[in-house]
């Protein structure tokens, strides 16, 4: 019998100073058996740096087809598009023909670096792409519970995420600029 994914809750309160975004998101996310809790928390940590009223989880790991995250226009065009990890030059291309803006979030230090500098020249065709690496200060899995009450603040591109009384220090590193 397969194993079921495992829900979580998030309540979130983003205070973003850079782009003036002041909101409260109560979120669930599905957990997929072969995520690990660092991936739950990094896909939470994109929803946070592109927070907006119709970005939405997607089913993620278990449907080919969809991004991590993904916010359509009212008409179905796809606006965003958000792959988390180090995925391939085909779901690339693919993103990139179907979304207005696609970010790819990278993560794990060593194999980011690898797979950045294997397809860092095939990826310069795409426009509408930006890879970004997370950074962070901190063991970001910590914060990973079932239920979570979380205050974000973003100021001068740096997010810190904060419950109680551990924070947790993010930069992005745009690869692509």
């Amino acid at each position: 019998m397969a194993t079921k994914a495992t829900i979580h809750k998030a309540l979130l309160n983003i205070a973003n100073m850079d782009s003036h975004y002041y909101a409260e998101h109560n979120l669930t996310m599905a957990k997929h058996p072969s995520e690990t809790d660092l991936r739950l928390m990094i896909r939470l940590v994109a929803f946070i740096l592109n927070a907006d009223e119709d970005l939405v989880f997607t089913k993620g790991i278990s449907q080919e087809d969809e991004p991590d995250l993904w916010q359509k226009s009212l008409g179905g065009d796809i606006e965003l598009w958000i792959d988390l990890g180090q995925p391939d030059v085909k779901r690339i291309k693919k993103a990139c023909g179907r979304s207005t803006q696609v970010i790819i979030y990278t993560y794990q230090d060593g194999m980011a670096e690898a797979w950045w500098k294997g397809l860092q020249t095939s990826l310069t065709r795409f426009s509408n792409l930006k890879v970004i690496h997370i950074e962070c200060e901190g063991d970001l899995e910590v914060l990973a519970k079932r239920a979570m009450n979380l205050q974000a603040n973003i100021c001068d591109a740096e997010l810190t995420l904060i419950e109680d009384e551990l924070s947790i220090l993010i930069r992005e590193k745009s690869w692509n600029d």
